[in-house]
């Protein structure tokens, strides 16, 4: 069953993965830089999903902004993604589980919901299992039970998709996948995507590719349009379909990273960046 489009999706999401400690000055800060969309996870190995709560709630108190003005994604997490500050029983059913973790989510980020809610990874490396479409179905009943709005995946490769699709009524409303330009800038999964109206966001954009931040092609229009190399890649993953995740530290790296949206690159560049995996 496909739903319709959310009223609002940000164009940038700001993703608060490794920051520990400086999770809630850092969600606050990307939200007075202008950020309108955040990306978390209840999975405490990598994320500090009540640090971006503080983060919100002191945005709050400033009038920077307000609950309805956000766009805020949580994950559900396997164990076996977990370290042992698990926000569930392990001993429970798969149902439960996620339950427990979106409960948790909530009371985390002081909201009674979230706009998305994104299976952090499946069970298999290699397919769509039995487990997955347990816990599938139950992140569907929390979206019927209004705690969510939309339902998606992350780190899922195009076999995934395809036996998901398959097996399930639902399909998700996003996809999440780190994007390697030497691997095409996961250009199947990012087609079946565009093909099914999946919304896809990209991360690692920068991390997983430092050769392209130096390329020349790269660095020559940086240095044409007065801006980045970031903000290029930036760019180039918007114009191509992909909304992009970034998880900068500082406010100079916030405000560049939201200026690219107003970047335009010529169509022959956004083709050479394409395909400068060969």
């Amino acid at each position: 069953m496909r739903t319709e489009q959310p009223p609002f999706i940000p164009g940038f999401l700001y993703g608060t993965a490794w920051k520990e400690d400086r999770t809630p000055a850092l969600t606050e800060l990307a939200l007075r830089m202008g950020f309108r969309g955040i990306d978390t996870a209840n999975q405490r190995r990598h994320y500090f999903e009540a640090g971006v709560g503080q983060g919100l709630a002191a945005a709050y108190r400033a009038g920077v902004a307000t609950r309805a003005d956000l766009f805020l994604q949580t994950k559900f997490t396997y164990q076996a993604g977990q370290d042992h500050r698990l926000p569930y029983d392990p001993s429970a059913s798969l149902p439960v589980q996620v339950a427990r973790s979106m409960a948790s989510s909530l009371e985390h980020l002081g909201t009674d919901h979230v706009d998305s809610y994104v299976l952090h990874g499946p069970s298999s490396g290699w397919e769509w299992t039995d487990a997955d479409a347990t816990v599938w179905e139950a992140m569907v009943k929390e979206r019927e039970a209004d705690r969510t709005r939309f339902l998606g995946v992350s780190n899922v490769s195009l076999r995934h998709l395809e036996q998901m699709a398959t097996a399930h009524e639902e399909i998700p409303e996003f996809v999440q996948n780190r994007c390697f330009a030497r691997l095409g800038w996961d250009r199947d999964v990012r087609w079946f995507c565009r093909e099914r109206k999946i919304i896809y966001q990209g991360f690692s954009l920068l991390t997983a590719n430092p050769e392209v931040l130096h390329h020349p092609l790269v660095t020559g229009l940086a240095s044409r349009a007065r801006v980045t190399p970031a903000q290029v890649v930036f760019s180039f993953a918007c114009l191509v379909g992909i909304l992009p995740l970034t998880g900068a530290s500082t406010a100079e790296h916030m405000k560049q990273d939201l200026a690219s949206l107003a970047l335009v690159l010529p169509p022959d560049a956004v083709q050479a960046i394409e395909s400068l995996a060969g």
